[in-house]
C-alpha cells in the first residue's frame, strides 16, 4: 500500500523497536536513507506508530546528530553554545524564523560566491583546484537546498572531463617544450 500525502510528501512510520518505515515503498529504512531522501529534495513527515504524533524534527535532529558525530561536523561549537543558550530567552521564538531566512540567504548567494570564486582564479593555475573546491562546497551545502542534491555521478564526470582537458592541456605544453 503506497501512502503519501496530497502534496507527495512521503509518510515514515516510526515503531517502538526504533525502526523506520517508509509506506511508500513498503519498507523497512534506516536515518542514512531519510538523509539521502532529504539531500535529494524528498520531503517526508514521520509520524510515531502508535500516537500518530509527528516526530518528524526529532527525526531530523537525529540525523544531524549522526552526521556530526561521523567527522561530518558543520555546526561549530560556539555555534551550538550559542544555540543552547536561547532555550528558554524571550526572544529564542524569533530563532527559528532568523535561521531559516540566514539558509535561504546563502542558498541565494551561493551561484553568486560561485561565479565570484570562478572569475577570479579564471586564468591562473589553481583554477582546476578552485573548481574541485567549488564543486565540494557544492556538495556540502546540497542538504540546505530545497530541489534535492547535485548529481553525484555527473558532479564526477565533469570532474573526470576537466581533468582530461586539464591534462590534455599539460601535455600539449610538454609537446610545445620538447619540439
Amino acid at each position: 500500500m503506497k501512502k503519501s500525502t496530497t502534496d507527495g510528501t512521503v509518510i515514515i512510520k516510526k515503531y517502538a523497536n526504533r525502526r523506520l518505515y517508509n509506506t511508500e515503498t513498503s519498507s523497512y529504512i534506516t536515518l542514512e536513507h531519510l538523509a539521502a531522501m532529504t539531500r535529494a529534495g524528498r520531503d517526508f513527515k514521520v509520524l510515531d506508530a502508535k500516537t500518530e504524533e509527528d516526530i518528524t524534527h526529532n527525526v531530523l535532529t537525529q540525523i544531524i546528530m549522526e552526521e556530526e558525530s561521523r567527522g561530518q561536523t558543520m555546526l561549530p561549537v560556539n555555534f551550538l553554545r550559542q544555540l543552547i543558550s536561547m532555550y528558554g530567552d524571550s526572544m529564542g521564538a524569533m530563532v527559528p524564523g532568523y535561521l531559516e531566512a540566514s539558509m535561504e540567504g546563502f542558498r541565494r548567494n551561493q551561484a553568486q560566491f560561485k561565479s565570484a570564486v570562478e572569475g577570479a582564479f579564471a586564468h591562473s593555475p589553481f583554477a582546476e583546484i578552485a573548481k574541485r573546491n567549488i564543486a565540494m562546497f557544492e556538495a556540502a551545502t546540497a542538504a540546505f537546498k530545497p530541489g534535492g542534491a547535485p548529481d553525484i555521478a555527473a558532479s564526477k564526470d565533469t570532474e573526470i572531463a576537466a581533468l582530461k582537458a586539464e591534462l590534455a592541456r599539460l601535455q600539449a605544453k610538454i609537446d610545445k617544450l620538447d619540439k
